[in-house]
């Protein structure tokens, strides 16, 4: 039985440059550093998806050491398709990150050279919303909750 999201993972060409992007720009924590994984058991677990020989190296991202991290993973031995995705290509389109101060989040990020894809901030469904994306091309939706004491997609349900 499904139990819960353990974690989304962003394809990037280098772990470590995008280690530091996550942490020294988006302000996450480094929860797990770079592994690389080769051998009999990540050819059981990914050789059927990944040409052989199957080559990992991943960290663990997030802001609290829990569940719901994001993976930054790298295959260094496959061919990495770079080509950018649009937000209406089926599958997933972008990660939602909640922040407490939206407005300072942005001009911050924006300061920090971070490419943002719209050019204010919107109020949606009881949020403020922005968007932008990593170096590689993962979008990203910047959230910022009206009510702390819901979640970010029960913002506009009766109280109840």
């Amino acid at each position: 039985m499904l139990t819960g999201l353990a974690h989304t993972a962003i394809c990037v060409p280098d772990v470590e440059e995008a280690v530091r992007w996550y942490t020294d720009v988006l302000g996450l924590r480094l929860l797990s550093p770079p592994y690389r994984m080769e051998g009999p058991q990540i050819e059981q677990d990914m050789g059927e998806l990944i040409p052989s020989p199957v080559v990992v190296t991943a960290a663990i991202v997030g802001f609290e050491r829990e569940d719901r991290v994001l993976e930054l993973i790298e295959y260094p031995t496959a061919r990495v398709d770079g080509a950018p995705r649009a937000l209406t290509q089926v599958g997933i389109s972008h990660v939602g990150v909640l922040c407490d101060d939206l407005a300072a989040t942005r001009s911050a990020l924006e300061g920090r050279g971070v490419d943002f894809l719209t050019s204010g901030i919107a109020d949606v469904a009881g949020l403020r919303t922005t968007w932008c994306r990593d170096p590689w091309g993962t979008v990203l939706i910047l959230l910022e909750k009206r009510k702390d004491d819901r979640p970010y997609w029960g913002q506009l349900l009766p109280s109840p």
